[in-house]
C-alpha cells in the first residue's frame, strides 16, 4: 500500500470543485432516476433492522462533538426517513440530504481529515452512511457507489461488525448510492432513540432468504514507508431461512486502510 499523499490546500480546493461540478451534472442531467418520495405509511415487510450506539467515549476527543453529531443526525434523517425506492430508482445519500451547512442548523461535529479527528459543520454523518451501507448489504438491493474509509482511526474495542463494513461520506463527491434492481418497492425507515441510531429496510414483498456478512483475508501489514495498513475482504452468505444452509456466497467489497494507532499496543479507548 502506498503512503497517503497530502495534497496542498489549493490542490484540494480545485479538485473538490472539479468533482463537485461533475456530481451536480450527474445528478441533474444523467440518466439515473433518483428516489425522492417519502410516504407516511410503512411498507408491510421489515427485511432487516440494525442499530448503532450514538455515544462512544474515545480518547482525546471532545464529547461535545458527539452530542452535536446527534443533533446533525436528527436533521439528516428527516430527508431520508420513509423514503421509497421504486423498481429502477436509485437512492443518492447526498442528493437526498443536501449539503450540511450551518444555515440549515447543522453544528460542528467530529470529522476525519487525513486520518486526524477534527471538527467540521455537519460532522458525524458518517454514522448514518455506515448504517445505511450495513443495512443494504443485508438486502437484495444493489450498492452502485460506495467509498471505503482510507484510515482506520480507532481500535476494535466494542466493535460488533467486521472491519470495513461501512461507507464514508463527504458532500457531494463521496456519495453512497443504492439502486433497486428488484421487482418490489423498498422503504428506508430511520429514527433516533435515547441511545441509538436505528434503521431498517422495509419492502412490499417478502424476501425468501437472509444474509450473513463474513470477513476474509484479514491482514495487518507493516508498510515500507514505516506505518501499518489494515486489509480485508467482505463477503455475504445467502442463507436458506428454513434449513440454515448457505445457498451461495457473494463478494461485497475489499478494504485497505492506513492504521492511525499502533496495532501492537492493544485496544485503547
Amino acid at each position: 500500500m502506498e503512503k497517503p499523499k497530502i495534497r496542498s490546500r489549493i490542490r484540494q480546493w480545485l479538485g473538490g470543485w472539479y468533482h463537485r461540478l461533475n456530481k451536480y451534472i450527474y445528478w441533474n442531467f444523467g440518466h439515473v432516476v433518483f428516489a425522492e418520495k417519502q410516504i407516511q405509511d410503512r411498507l408491510s415487510n421489515c427485511i432487516f433492522e440494525h442499530r448503532t450506539p450514538l455515544l462512544r467515549q474515545l480518547a482525546d476527543t471532545d464529547m461535545k462533538l458527539q452530542h452535536n453529531k446527534i443533533h446533525n443526525l436528527g436533521i439528516a434523517i428527516k430527508s431520508l426517513n420513509q423514503l421509497v425506492v421504486e423498481p429502477g430508482q436509485t437512492l443518492s445519500y447526498w442528493r437526498q440530504i443536501g449539503e450540511p451547512t450551518a444555515a440549515k442548523g447543522y453544528l460542528p461535529g467530529m470529522v476525519l481529515q487525513a486520518g486526524r479527528v477534527t471538527a467540521g459543520v455537519g460532522g458525524g454523518l458518517c454514522q448514518l452512511s455506515n448504517l445505511l451501507f450495513w443495512l443494504t448489504i443485508h438486502t437484495p438491493l444493489t450498492i452502485t457507489e460506495r467509498w471505503r474509509h482510507d484510515y482506520d482511526v480507532f481500535p476494535d474495542c466494542g466493535r460488533t461488525q467486521p472491519f470495513g463494513s461501512g461507507a464514508t461520506c463527504d458532500y457531494p463527491n463521496v456519495d453512497l448510492q443504492i439502486t433497486n434492481n428488484t421487482g418490489g418497492r423498498w422503504q428506508l425507515v430511520l429514527k433516533i432513540t435515547d441511545d441509538h441510531l436505528v434503521g431498517e429496510w422495509r419492502s412490499d414483498q417478502p424476501v425468501g432468504y437472509r444474509y450473513r456478512i463474513v470477513e476474509k483475508n484479514h491482514e495487518i501489514k507493516s508498510e515500507f514507508w514505516g506505518g501499518y495498513s489494515r486489509n480485508n475482504e467482505i463477503f455475504r452468505q445467502v442463507i436458506d431461512p428454513t434449513t440454515g444452509s448457505v445457498i451461495k456466497e457473494e463478494y461485497i467489497t475489499e478494504n485497505h486502510a492506513v492504521m492511525m494507532y499502533n496495532p501492537l499496543l492493544g485496544d485503547r479507548l
